[in-house]
């Protein structure tokens, strides 16, 4: 039986989740609702983000993907990309990295980050390359990532490598995926109250739970995510 801790509780159930995905939206609508800019809500975010990778960690999960900068966020305006973009830098401090090396948390990316600014890619390939060889927890952050560009971008490995079409298989294609050598997730979790995957993980999502809730992420808390991970083991179970 799989003992899963959270915070005090516990579940005991053969289906807890190996791999939760989760989009974090609302953050704008957060801050509007309370006469607020825009980045009051993304700061705000960055510390909820914190909060549930921790919880998660204390959970024992073995994987935790988080919709950090989504390909079709570039389209916001200008201002808000800038900041939004400078809130990693704010994030991945030492005292963070620190916590990351203490409770074994590995930390990836996945997306096309070559459109971002030397020093933010500079900033996340030290942290991959720091936490590489913890083997906890892997926390992917997905950043300037799309679904259908993670796609592309394996067909565009796949053809490079001279593979004849015959020696395709699903196994092969996921391991050109951004997210290669790690399972998909069992249950992706979108806050805010839109009923849709937005062009995340769509070939990972293929089997996924989705389990949606209204609340915006920067008041998304333990409570929700053990009521997500409950209504999935509750599927699970009838199955």
């Amino acid at each position: 039986m799989i003992t899963k801790k959270k915070l005090g509780q516990e579940i005991q159930n053969d289906h807890f989740p190996n791999h939760i995905a989760i989009m974090m939206d609302g953050n704008g609508r957060w801050a509007k609702q309370r006469g607020l800019p825009r980045t009051a809500g993304h700061y705000a975010g960055m510390k909820t983000m914190r909060k549930i990778i921790r919880i998660c960690c204390k959970m024992n999960l073995k994987y935790l993907t988080l919709y950090a900068f989504s390909s079709e966020n570039w389209k916001r305006p200008k201002d808000e990309v800038d900041y939004i973009l400078s809130l990693p830098e704010q994030f991945f401090d030492e005292a963070t990295l620190q916590e990351f090396d203490e409770n074994n948390i590995r930390v990836q990316f996945l997306g096309d980050i070559r459109k971002f600014s030397t020093g933010l890619t500079d900033m996340m390939q030290s942290t991959v390359e720091r936490t590489k060889n913890n083997d906890g927890m892997i926390l992917n952050f997905a950043m300037n990532y799309g679904g259908r560009a993670d796609i592309m971008h394996a067909m565009e490995q796949i053809v490079a490598s001279g593979i004849h079409p015959d020696e395709i298989t699903e196994e092969l294609f996921e391991s050109y995926l951004y997210t290669e050598g790690q399972p998909s997730p069992e249950l992706i979790i979108r806050t805010s109250g839109e009923i849709r995957l937005s062009n995340f993980l769509l070939w990972q999502s293929a089997t996924s739970e989705l389990w949606f809730t209204p609340t915006y992420w920067p008041d998304f808390n333990q409570k929700l995510l053990n009521s997500a991970i409950q209504e999935y083991i509750e599927r699970k179970t009838r199955e």
